[in-house]
């Protein structure tokens, strides 16, 4: 039987970066990992072990952000060289390219239901995208600073933004006004995200602490200092209890925000680290770092019960010294090194039509990118053609 609400463990470590991890993400199957680099690359890591990492190239300067598609069948990356790339995340590593700001791209992400694209940079603006086509579709302009990430809200209605002017800046979707400014006084955050209920945020800062906020009533709920470096990044467990957090002292810290208290302290990474993500079910989270490592850990506290080898529950933890008693347990989460087991037929059903979509989607732009390419191309042929048609017509008459 498996130990019930055991301290998390390191389970693997890729290497592949030549340069600093800036961002992770896992994919809602839980069998890919993508990461972001200061290397000018995107690289999707296989959870199967013994699998060959993909590494794509094709952005020109730094990747300051990747996110899955809700479905998985698709990789967003956001770089340097002001442009936003989608991938279909296999081994051809195809992808459609186009410029979403005039300056560093700092952050992308997906909308709930993968039809939108968010994007913050450095021209001090937040742009919203369909993913489909990757048409623009408005602009969010109030930060006077460069925007380092922006997050839509669970329920797709609102958007959250932080920026070096020391605001978090919280905005209504359909109207595109900016419903409240919350102030950071002692630097400003790197890093910011909706709570899964949707009725909070919480955001990494530069003063090297983790702040919560009620979006409704605008009040500071929580304020952690648990940490003594610049805090980089942070990710809410998806059952909405725990918070975890990756700083510039290199350590991860993992927060219970029921009790207001820190669980854990996680050294790992040699330097720096820089981003953190829960795997989508909880049972797992990624760090990035400076040393270029990707840490792949196992939470081991978000099942309380013991579980036996087919993943069914046949007893419960007691006891006062269990930090997650409170936890509602889900008997879903598949044991460790077994493939999770098929959900409902319909379900699974939708999911695949879904991603089979977003793939045709993906197609469709990248051989619309293509014929444009080729179009070109032949306006080219066709004019160098006329040209040297007029030179040997001229040196005929001469």
């Amino acid at each position: 039987f498996s130990s019930p609400c055991s301290d998390p463990t390191l389970e693997r470590h890729f290497r592949g970066h030549r340069d600093t991890v800036t961002s992770v993400d896992f994919s809602a199957t839980m069998k890919q990992i993508a990461t972001g680099s200061a290397d000018s690359c995107v690289m999707i890591w296989n959870m199967k072990p013994q699998s060959r990492a993909y590494r794509f190239d094709g952005h020109k300067e730094a990747v300051t952000s990747v996110q899955f598609s809700p479905s998985g069948h698709l990789v967003a990356s956001a770089s340097r060289d002001k442009s936003v790339r989608l991938w279909v995340p296999s081994l051809k590593a195809e992808s459609t390219v186009f410029k979403a700001h005039t300056a560093t791209v700092r952050s992308v992400s997906f909308s709930g239901d993968g039809q939108n694209l968010v994007t913050a940079s450095d021209d001090k603006t937040v742009k919203v995208w369909t993913v489909h086509r990757q048409k623009f579709l408005f602009s969010l302009n109030q930060h006077i600073n460069w925007v380092r990430c922006a997050r839509f809200s669970p329920d797709d209605r609102l958007i959250v933004s932080t920026s070096d002017d020391k605001t978090i800046k919280l905005w209504d979707k359909n109207s595109r006004e900016c419903i409240h400014s919350f102030y950071e006084y002692a630097g400003y955050s790197n890093h910011v995200d909706f709570h899964p209920s949707g009725t909070c945020i919480a955001a990494a800062s530069t003063d090297n602490s983790v702040k919560v906020w009620d979006i409704r009533s605008h009040k500071m709920l929580q304020h952690y200092q648990v940490h003594s470096g610049v805090v980089n990044s942070l990710s809410f467990h998806p059952n909405g209890n725990f918070l975890i957090t990756a700083s510039s002292d290199s350590t991860l810290k993992i927060l219970d925000l029921l009790e207001g208290k820190l669980l854990y302290t996680l050294h790992g990474h040699q330097g720096p680290a820089t981003c953190v993500a829960f795997s989508k079910n909880g049972e797992y989270f990624a760090s990035g770092g400076n040393d270029e490592q990707l840490l792949v850990w196992k939470t081991n506290f978000d099942v309380c019960d013991f579980v036996d080898s087919r993943g069914q529950q046949v007893g419960s933890s007691s006891g006062p010294e269990a930090p997650c008693s409170h936890i509602t347990v889900s008997t879903e989460s598949a044991p460790q090194n077994q493939e999770p087991a098929a959900e409902g037929g319909l379900t699974t059903t939708l999911e695949h039509i879904i991603g089979q979509l977003d793939i045709l989607t993906q197609t469709v732009s990248i051989l619309e990118e293509r014929l444009t390419l080729t179009e070109d191309k032949l306006k080219e042929c066709l004019e160098n053609q006329m040209e040297l048609s007029e030179l040997l017509q001229r040196r005929h008459q001469d």
